[in-house]
């Protein structure tokens, strides 16, 4: 295990945790992340934006039950079963004047607290009952020119396309997840970053 690097058991999960100079101690960083991180709104469509809220449901293996995508060819399947995006990210669009709200974005889960700028691919996170695995960082698609064309730039740049994460905007057009384990999920679960990449 590489220098910073430790591993805690909670519940039945080991969690393996870093640490660097300056930051917080592991265990003292992953009980922050558990105190703040939270499910704020379920989303989903028959197809396309916005996608409605609704107060639980079951992860699958393909993403969330009852949830669908206009475009099965570009969005979905197992890599993209599921979206995440952070509510800071939204309300601070909504803030710059665009007309967005929790869902408009096509996410599935609007999180709270969960640091976009600290996730990375490979992360594992327990959302409710379920395991999800980032796998990439979602590029976005014209169906958002609907909030105004300029949204595009506003949330992906062509560092965040290459991989940087020390773009200003680095999952701000949101996460896009594998399940690991499927369970079900409820508005005000917590989500927990169960492992980091050292």
């Amino acid at each position: 295990m590489p220098s910073g690097c430790g591993r805690i058991r909670t519940s039945s999960r080991s969690i393996t945790t870093c640490s660097g100079a300056g930051s917080l101690p592991a265990a003292a960083s992953q009980a922050a992340q558990v105190a703040v991180s939270t499910i704020v709104q379920i989303n989903v469509s028959q197809g396309g934006l916005p996608k409605r809220s609704i107060a639980s449901a079951m992860i699958t293996p393909l993403g969330l039950a009852g949830d669908a995508h206009a475009h099965p060819q570009i969005h979905g399947g197992p890599l993209q079963a599921m979206l995440l995006i952070a509510s800071e990210t939204i309300d601070e669009l909504k803030a710059r004047g665009y007309p967005v709200f929790y869902g408009a974005l096509g996410e599935n889960l609007t999180t709270r607290g969960l640091d976009r700028r600290r996730l990375r691919i490979g992360h594992q996170l327990r959302a409710g009952g379920a395991v999800l695995e980032i796998t990439k960082v979602r590029g976005p698609c014209t169906a958002l020119d609907v909030y105004g064309p300029a949204i595009k730039q506003e949330i992906y740049d062509p560092r965040v396309k290459a991989g940087d994460p020390t773009s200003p905007r680095w999952g701000m057009s949101g996460f896009y997840a594998r399940v690991i384990e499927p369970g079900p999920v409820h508005t005000g679960d917590s989500v927990v970053i169960l492992t980091a990449l050292c």
